[in-house]
């Protein structure tokens, strides 16, 4: 009864802070912890079953191990596959970096604990497994809440549609860039035929590799889909995300559009310019057009990455409190010994 107390109200917090402000970060830490009390709630209410509760916790148990045994062998294959399809960037390695790094942590825990009685090396491994833990939570809490608020209503109705840009290839437009196009260009269509006033912002700067801005291609790309070029406006100095916001939002207001705004971006990228547009305090709502599936691990990655990046110090001192719990105990032990 407790838990299952615990989890209602856990629950009723979590929906109320959505009902207030779905593009809160925090949200995704009150996802996870509704469902780690239901979870509890749930095998408290099995000891009643006719089920054993023992077999129950080692059927968890099992499928714990399978699933954390088999994660860095999925993330260095997937790794493989960005690497062979994507280029050799950073941003395109995280997968496979992380599955290395998994590999590394679950190989020195176990010759800790086959062979290692030095307390402070042991003190050591236990940090480090509570840092990568902590981080584990976070990144299932980021993805859970991403693939819910990607499901929450949207207002579609909004005075103009902004696109993000993603990058070209020269002067052409990647399959990843199309698929926010086209999912930009059905919004503004179902928008005009019900009588909206609507246009569409296409932003992006031009890069380094790039014949043309990100802006232009989209432009030309828009146009060829029959979308009004009197309907596009260009915003062609953005590099970042957050850049992608602002200036199209002061392009908007310079040329007198006012009202709820509508981005357009990738799936895996939605929570991030939500929470981003939050941050700038602007009245914009975001959909997603879909990825690639073999895109996706990698990308949730990077926006993982740059979430936490943006709460640098809250994380900082996360990490510093759980990694030096273990050195402290271990301190006083040797000195009460």
């Amino acid at each position: 009864m407790g838990f299952g107390l615990v989890a209602a109200a856990v629950t009723l917090i979590f929906l109320y802070r959505v009902y207030r402000e779905p593009r809160r970060l925090s949200n995704a830490v009150w996802l996870v912890v509704a469902l780690g009390f239901a979870g509890m709630w749930l095998l408290a209410r099995l000891r009643d079953s006719p089920v054993p509760i023992d077999l129950v916790v080692a059927v968890c148990m099992v499928l714990a191990f399978l699933l954390t045994l088999g994660l860095p062998f999925a993330l260095i294959a997937n790794g493989a596959v960005m690497w062979r399809r994507e280029g050799h960037r950073l941003a395109n390695l995280l997968s496979l970096l992380a599955g290395i790094a998994l590999f590394a942590l679950y190989a020195t825990t176990v010759y800790t604990v086959g062979f290692v009685r030095t307390p402070w090396i042991i003190a050591t491994v236990v940090s480090m497994i509570l840092v990568a833990g902590y981080f584990a939570v976070l990144f299932t809490a980021f993805v859970l809440y991403s693939a819910l608020y990607s499901r929450l209503g949207r207002r579609t109705r909004a005075t103009a549609v902004i696109v993000l840009g993603s990058g070209l290839l020269g002067d052409r437009v990647p399959p990843l860039l199309a698929a926010r196009l086209d999912k930009a260009a059905e919004c503004h269509r179902r928008a005009v035929e019900a009588g909206a006033d609507q246009v569409l912002v296409v932003s992006g700067g031009q890069g380094e590799d790039e014949d043309v801005s990100e802006a232009e291609a989209m432009s030309a790309y828009l146009r060829r889909a029959d979308i009004p070029a009197e309907a596009i406006l260009l915003e062609d100095k953005a590099t970042t995300t957050e850049q992608n916001l602002r200036y199209s939002a002061d392009l908007l207001a310079a040329r007198g559009r006012h009202g709820r705004l509508l981005a357009v971006t990738n799936n895996y990228h939605v929570f991030r310019t939500a929470v981003l547009s939050r941050r700038l305090k602007l009245p914009l709502d975001v959909i997603g057009a879909r990825t690639a599936s073999y895109f996706m691990p990698s990308a949730f990655l990077r926006e993982f990455v740059a979430l936490l990046s943006e709460y640098w110090r809250t994380n900082l001192a996360a990490c510093v409190l759980l990694g030096s719990a273990a050195p402290l105990l271990a301190l006083l032990g040797a000195t009460n010994g």
